[in-house]
This record gives C-alpha cells, sequence and structure tokens, in this order.
C-alpha cells in the first residue's frame, strides 16, 4: 500500500489558513454529534468517539471546544440530526472520486455535489460505481521527525495490536488495520504515546490514474476544491496519482 503517502497534503491541510481550519473544526464537530447520538457521550463507553476525540486533537481543536460539542449534542434532544450519504462519480480521464457527506438537508448537499462534478467535466454515477475500485481501512499516518521509537519496533507494536500492514514512507510511517480493527490499534499506539499526525478511516484506491493533460488537472483541481470548501463533505476520497 506504500507509495502513496499522504503526509504532504495532511502538513499543508494543518498549515492552512484559518478559514480551512474553520472548515476541519466545522466536519470533526458534525462528526462528534453523530458519535454522541449513536453511542452516548462518555468516551469510556464510546469507542467511535474515542475516535472521533483523537482525531480533532490530531487537528489541534482546542479541548474545550471538544468538550462544548459532547454536551450540546447530549443536551440537546432537538439538536439537528445528520444524515450520512455517499457519493460515487468520475472525474476527467475516469479519475474515481467518493464523497463522503454529513447533511442536515439531502437535496442542497445532492445539488453541491452534482455541480462541483459538472463544473469539472466529471459527473455523479450510481452507489457502488466507483467504490469497488477502494478498500476501506483504517490509516494511521505517524510523522517521523514527531516519533522517537525505532521503526521494527513501532512496526512490532502496531502488529501486535491488531494492524494488517506497515509502511514506512520518507517522512512518516503508515499503519493500516481492518476497520473493525481500527479503534484498538489507534488506542494502543495512543497508550505508548506514539503521536499520530491523522488516523482514520479511510479508502485506498487499488489502482491509481495518472493525469497527463493540463486541462484534465486544472478540472479536477476544480471538483475537488469546490467538494473540500462545502461544510456538508466530510471526506474525499480519489484515484488520481498526484
Amino acid at each position: 500500500m506504500s507509495g502513496h503517502s499522504k503526509f504532504a497534503n495532511i502538513k499543508h491541510k494543518k498549515e492552512k489558513n484559518d478559514a480551512a481550519k474553520g472548515k476541519i473544526f466545522t466536519v470533526i464537530g458534525r462528526e462528534i454529534a453523530v458519535a454522541v447520538k449513536e453511542g452516548g457521550a462518555d468516551p469510556a463507553n464510546n469507542s467511535k468517539l474515542r475516535d472521533v476525540i483523537a482525531k480533532a486533537k490530531a487537528n489541534n481543536m482546542p479541548n474545550d471546544t471538544i468538550d462544548r460539542g459532547i454536551k450540546k449534542a447530549a443536551g440537546d434532544a432537538n439538536s439537528v440530526a445528520y444524515e450520512v450519504l455517499t457519493y460515487e462519480g468520475y472525474g476527467p480521464s475516469g479519475v474515481a472520486i467518493i464523497v463522503d457527506t454529513l447533511t442536515d438537508n439531502k437535496n442542497r448537499t445532492a445539488a453541491n455535489v452534482r455541480s462541483a462534478f459538472t463544473k469539472g467535466g466529471g459527473n455523479v454515477g450510481t452507489p457502488g460505481s466507483v467504490s469497488y475500485m477502494f478498500d476501506k481501512k483504517g490509516q494511521i499516518i505517524i510523522d517521523k521527525e514527531e516519533c522517537e521509537m525505532d521503526a521494527d519496533d513501532l512496526m512490532m507494536m502496531a502488529l501486535d495490536a491488531g494492524a494488517e500492514d506497515f509502511a514506512e514512507e520518507e517522512d512518516s510511517y503508515e499503519v493500516y488495520t481492518d476497520p473493525d480493527s481500527f479503534s484498538q490499534v489507534r488506542e494502543a499506539l495512543e497508550k505508548e504515546g506514539i503521536p499520530m499526525l491523522e488516523a482514520d478511516i479511510t479508502m485506498i484506491p487499488q489502482t491509481w490514474v495518472e493525469l497527463t493533460s493540463e486541462e484534465d488537472i486544472k478540472k479536477l483541481t476544480r471538483t475537488l476544491d469546490l467538494l473540500d470548501g462545502d461544510d456538508d463533505v466530510q471526506a474525499v476520497y480519489h484515484n488520481w496519482d498526484e
């Protein structure tokens, strides 16, 4: 699975401006609300909430913001109910794109996602039209500079905790898990004080598409930028070999 490290991309996102940070906090805030509604407000008894809290901390969300989000979701029975919706489609040159959303207005979200695809010369497909080209995995990315543990020791710890695969990239270590084992692996690493740049359930492409046309790159970038700027969009996965 190595060779397509997200490290530089994640670093870039974390260093973005305040508006981009606001979008990340909005995304995580909605995930907190959904996790609390599904499993309760106590992280000790809600592994999904523990995972979202870890994601929030990795993105430098202040503790009081996290606590407020949990209390709001737990205390307000009439709080907004978010619906999980996934869209699949194609960009230029057959690049496969999956868009995960959390929305309180599916008509608005559907229109915005469709518009983003259309403006980039792509189209939204039917459910399942591209997801078969991806594997759903837990992915934990560790910054080499921040990690004091030896690569072999880290690999053995991750595998012992239940990880499926371990890859060493130029600037990072990447741990892959089955989605069901993700929480236990993440928590095992957290317990040992391993600093995680990102830890999430993601979609890993089985094959990658290379774009050679500047026009195609421009169009795909437009679609991805529009999706990235939409508050309803939680995550975007694609198989463009950037």
